[in-house]
Order: C-alpha cells, then structure tokens, then sequence
C-alpha cells in the first residue's frame, strides 16, 4: 500500500506540474484555458470545480493515465472540433503565432525536466553524494551470471570503461560500461581487458538482472529469534571467516556452502571481539541461517561530496541531462525482442518505490520519472506532446497548417497507437505478476 501511494503521489505531482507548464504559457500568451485535469475524464469526472469569474474548470479524471489542459480552438485528444467551425478568435490557440504554439507545446516538457533538475540539485544541497569508490573495495565485485559470461570474474576490481576512470558503482559508471570497447579490471594483481559488445546490455534486459554488487565480509547485523544461527549461539557483530575448513573472505563464498548444506550441520569459524570461534550450525531448508548481514557501505569507506546551495544547480542540471541522454540512448532497446519482453506498465513504476517511506529515495524516483515523463512526450506521436511538435514544426517549415482533417486522423491514430502501448506494457506486468 506504501508502494502505491507513493506511486499515486508522484504520478500526480509530475503530472500536474507538466500541465501546469502548458497552462502557464497558454495563459502567458493569452489563450484560454477551458480545462485543467489530473487524470483523464471519459464518461465521468470524480471532482471538478470552476473559481468564480473563472474561464478554467480544475478536477480529477478517473482514468490515471496523465493528464490535460483543454485550449480553446486546438485538436487534441479531446477531438472536440465544434469551435473550429467558427472564426478564429484572438483568445484561441489556433489564433496564435506558430512559435508561441510552439513554446506552449514544449512547455510540459521543459517543466518536467525543469522538475527534475531542481530536485536533483536540492537532494544534492540536503545530502550531498555519497558512495563507495569501487577502489575502497577490497574484495572487488560480484557479478551476475549474465556479466560473468561476458568475460568478468567475481573478485575483479573495475577500474576504467575504455579511458574513463571508474568512481563509484552508478548509473554514470554503467552507462560507461555498456557504451565501452573495453572494460579495464584488476584481477589477482594483473590488469586484465575485457571486451565489450551490445549484447552485454541485451542480454542483462533479457535476464532482467543486474550487473554486479559490492563483495563484502560475512559479519552479521542482526540474529533472527529461533534461528539455525541464534540456536547455534551467533550474535550480532560475529565475523564468519570459515565453514568446515573453508575460508569464506565474503558472504558470497559462503553461500554455495550454505545452499550445499540444507539441514545438515555444518562447522563454522567466526571471530568476535578480536577472538576465533567454533561452532556447528544447521542451516534451514532453504540454505539460510536466519541473520542479517551488515551491508558494505557499513564496513568500507563511503566517501561524501557535500554541496552548496548555489553550487548544486549546476550539478543538478548535469544529472538532469546525463539522465536524459542515458535515457534516450537506452530507448533503442525497446525496439529489441529482449527489450520489448521487459517493458512494464504502472505496476513496475509503482515497484521502483520502497515499502517503506524515504524522502531521499521518493524525491530520486521523482526526479528520474519527471526525466523518463519528459522524454516519452518529446516521442513525435500524436496525442503526446512531442506530435504536436512535430506538426508545428512542419507548420513552419511549409508556411502554413496542417489540414484539420489531417490533424484529426492523426490524432486518432496516435490515441489509440498510445493506448496499444499502455494495453502491452501493463499486460507485461499481468504477466509477470502470475509467472511469480
């Protein structure tokens, strides 16, 4: 439920400042504005009201796919065309210039990426950027079964991505590495190169896995009550350093054991308070001696960039766009049958937010969809901001409207082209959800 009211909360908010961008400039420029709407209202509307003396009703649709300012004399989703009958008047939208059409249609974008640059920089300003540096690792990375058999090995330190130097274990530091020739990794004191093609990337979506975690010690956090662990007299602050006889430097090492041991006892070594301990252990049906583990960036060094009020904007406008590039630049795989097969609907959205509130990692997620919403409206479709664009451009460089004829099919082809879309990628997530 915590999933989802965020979801519902960050939806709305995106969606009221992207409308609120075209409402603004509509008004800047002197057209008016019949409608503003959270949502879509076909049928029926949930709330709505009209300020007097007003020429605009605010409310709430029913169907949470967006929303909408309605302008007097524009085709839009609506396809309402009775004022088109008419002569333009000087408050319509049709009446205006093609460049301030223009600047109202971008408007809705530019407030989402606006948004997203803005919370980007005030979450730097509030925490600053911290990470582990990937050379503060000791124990290197564990990397999935997808990225081992790309040539990577656990234990490998990654170092650069063609020439650029590898930081941190990030969205930048991925980027680099999914666009690289090459990967540069130290592995048992040598440098070794890896090569790298298109089908890393492919085959990480078709897997719908990650790429690699920090390797870390097996030193527990917490003992759950009545556990193989609590029973075998583990507490808190123990460091698992063997299991019969085998080292074990991470909590990696030590899950084939644990796996390989279901219900059977197993000897363990563990230091607590500078001292080695044994003890037998027998670990549940599942492999699990029911223990928390203390996460890596409680054992390695995190490093903190701290940021001045000021100084933030200009790194928020960085993230904004190295966000948007990336995201562009990842859009192609869509058009993939490994992309097309992980493409999911408002159920995976809502899945990106924790189950339990955090403001830091909320106003993230924010700031990510205002980017991904932002681009998706650029996509020149009709019905999507980025149609209307299109037309408009077109409009300019042929030195006169499009047909309203033209116009409407257009629009009727995009809808249902969007509603397509919105059909398949929520089915996806149906589909997954039963798979599970």
């Amino acid at each position: 439920m915590i999933q989802i009211l965020q979801f519902v909360g960050a939806l709305s908010l995106m969606v009221i400042l992207h409308e609120l961008g075209h409402f603004l400039s509509a008004k800047a420029f002197g057209v008016r504005v019949e409608k503003f709407y959270l949502f879509f209202n076909p049928g029926f509307t949930l709330f709505k009201f009209k300020p007097k003396n007003s020429e605009t009703e605010y409310g709430i649709g029913w169907l949470p796919f967006g929303g909408y300012v309605k302008l007097s004399g524009m085709i839009d989703e609506s396809l309402d065309t009775k004022q088109l009958a008419s002569e333009a008047q000087p408050w319509e939208f049709r009446a205006k210039p093609a460049w301030q059409r223009l600047i109202i249609m971008a408007s809705g974008v530019f407030m989402n990426f606006l948004t997203a640059v803005v919370v980007y920089a005030m979450l730097l300003f509030t925490y600053g950027n911290e990470y582990v540096a990937l050379s503060d690792a000791p124990y290197g990375m564990e990397f999935s079964e997808v990225a081992q058999k790309h040539g990577f090995v656990n234990g490998d330190v990654l170092l650069k991505a063609d020439t650029m130097q590898l930081e941190a274990l990030d969205q930048e530091a991925m980027r680099a590495i999914f666009n690289a020739t090459e990967v540069t990794v130290l592995r048992n004191a040598d440098t070794v190169l890896i090569p790298i093609d298109e089908s890393l990337k492919l085959d990480l979506v078709a897997a719908q896995t990650g790429f690699a975690s920090f390797r870390n010690p097996f030193v527990i956090k917490g003992v759950m009550d009545m556990s193989p662990a609590q029973l075998a007299g583990l507490q808190a602050g123990d460091s698992v350093v063997a299991m019969n006889g085998i080292t074990v430097p991470t909590h990696q090492d030590a899950n084939p054991i644990l796996k390989a041991h279901k219900l059977t006892p197993l000897s363990i070594d563990y230091v607590r308070e500078g001292n080695l301990f044994s003890t037998t252990v027998t670990p549940d049906s599942a492999g699990f001696l029911g223990v928390y583990l203390k996460p890596y960036y409680e054992m390695f060094p995190v490093t903190k960039i701290t940021y001045g009020f000021l100084e933030s904007f200009p790194k928020g406008l960085q993230e904004g766009v190295e966000m948007f590039t990336g995201y562009a630049d990842d859009i192609k795989i869509v058009f993939t049958p490994e992309g097309a097969g992980s493409i999911g609907g408002f159920g995976s959205l809502a899945g990106l937010f924790p189950n339990a509130f955090s403001a830091q990692y909320f106003w993230t997620i924010v700031a990510y969809l205002s980017v991904v919403l932002a681009f998706m409206n650029l996509l020149p479709i009709p019905g999507l901001d980025g149609g209307h664009i299109l037309f408009l451009i077109v409009e300019c460089i042929r030195r006169k409207p499009l047909s309203q004829n033209f116009m409407i099919k257009a629009q009727v082809v995009g809808m249902i082209l969007l509603f397509a879309l919105l059909f398949y990628a929520n089915g996806m997530d149906l589909v997954r959800f039963l798979a599970d």
